[in-house]
């Protein structure tokens, strides 16, 4: 089958590789039929992570189970259905209690919770941009969607992003009428804010410099802050009478930058504790890793982001980490968009073929202009 495969620091190629195929009794085998470039595979493709060369990527994956193993009773072959980006037992304690996104079984990786499909450190698991994915624990790791193609845009974006944007929101503590700092308009940011108006927030404001991204923000009701006009602090504190908002969102992680483009890990933390009004709530998913081998400082490199903790202490507010469980919500954000009430393939701006991936790669890491989120179709 063919698949994009990681050949070193922003070289991927789009090769034959072996097939996907049944190894466990709990296997399923997917045909994909969206599997989607993510922001989070820029830190690889970039050279930021530890990624292994000859990785298949791909962790936001839907398509049609294809062969499933003789314990698989729940799903079966024909079914529609998106894949979680956490590779979960189902079983152990972090998965009984919701939180798939630590499972502790899956990942053989020393001192890691959690496992996913084609990403550093996150266990030996091929990843979806490919022809076909192998499932672990179907029945446990797939959600059953509608038969046919309808909303596949929106379902395509079930696996990862707009779980992961609703679960900074719930992190966050965002409740109805609040007001709402979401610093990243990446797809991941787009999703946080998306998520917020769903429910029912004031004002959403969304820090980024990027054009198309902040017109993005603005299509959908959220006010865009562009930092490249000025300090966003300022501008929201301003846009609050000097309150601040009542909850923040962060969905850039360990690469942010300044306008210049110097980096700064802790720049949207410090952001963040100093808009954010006293007792609030800051949800940060923006992908944070133990070990940046590209990072500018010592500490960097070890993972020791030093931010305003004082200020953060001083206000009494609260900070929520981590990677989504996305089962806890994938369903209901399913039915919110059969329903119409989401829409999150608002964000969408390229469906390209498999071996279009290296082209896309490249574009959506150098961030050009309307390249705000690639699709890719395996099988056309």
């Amino acid at each position: 089958m063919r698949a994009v495969v990681y050949e070193g620091t922003r070289s991927i190629v789009v090769k034959d590789v072996p097939d996907a195929r049944i190894e466990e009794p709990t296997d399923a085998v997917i045909r994909l039929t969206t599997t989607n470039i993510c922001g989070s595979d820029l830190h690889m493709y970039e050279g930021r992570t530890a990624v292994e060369e000859g990785t298949v990527f791909g962790h936001e994956n839907m398509g049609v189970v294809e062969e499933v193993g003789p314990a698989v009773t729940r799903v079966k072959v024909g079914d529609r259905v998106s894949v979680p980006f956490n590779i979960a037992c189902g079983t152990c304690r972090s998965c009984t209690s919701g939180w798939t996104s630590f499972c502790l079984r899956m990942n053989p990786t020393p001192e890691m919770a959690g496992a996913a499909y084609g990403y550093a450190n996150m266990g030996p698991y091929r990843g979806g941009q490919a022809e076909y994915l192998r499932v672990p624990f179907a029945d446990v790791n797939l959600l059953e969607l509608p038969l046919g193609d309808e909303h596949e845009d929106d379902f395509t974006m079930l696996s990862d992003i707009f779980p992961t944007g609703w679960h900074g929101t719930a992190l966050a503590g965002l409740a109805p009428g609040d007001d709402v700092a979401v610093f990243g308009a990446g797809p991941v940011g787009l999703m946080a804010a998306h998520a917020a108006m769903i429910q029912g927030a004031a004002r959403v404001f969304v820090v980024d410099q990027q054009p198309d991204r902040l017109r993005l923000a603005e299509q959908i009701g959220a006010q865009p802050v562009d930092f490249s006009a000025g300090d966003p602090v300022e501008q929201i504190m301003d846009a609050t009478q000097g309150r601040g908002t009542d909850c923040g969102v962060e969905a850039v992680g360990y690469q942010a930058h300044d306008h210049g483009g110097d980096e700064h890990p802790e720049l949207v933390l410090d952001n963040l504790v100093q808009v954010v009004r006293p007792t609030g709530g800051i949800g940060v998913v923006g992908v944070y890793v133990p070990q940046d081998p590209g990072a500018a400082d010592e500490g960097a490199k070890e993972g020791r982001v030093g931010f305003d903790y004082g200020t953060f202490f001083t206000k009494g507010q609260r900070m929520g980490t981590g990677q989504a469980p996305v089962a806890r919500y994938n369903r209901q954000l399913r039915d919110l968009i059969v329903a119409g009430r989401a829409t999150p393939s608002f964000i969408v701006s390229h469906h390209l073929g498999l071996e279009d991936a290296p082209e896309a790669y490249a574009k959506f890491d150098a961030r050009e202009d309307g390249w705000t989120k690639v699709l890719l179709r395996p099988h056309g």
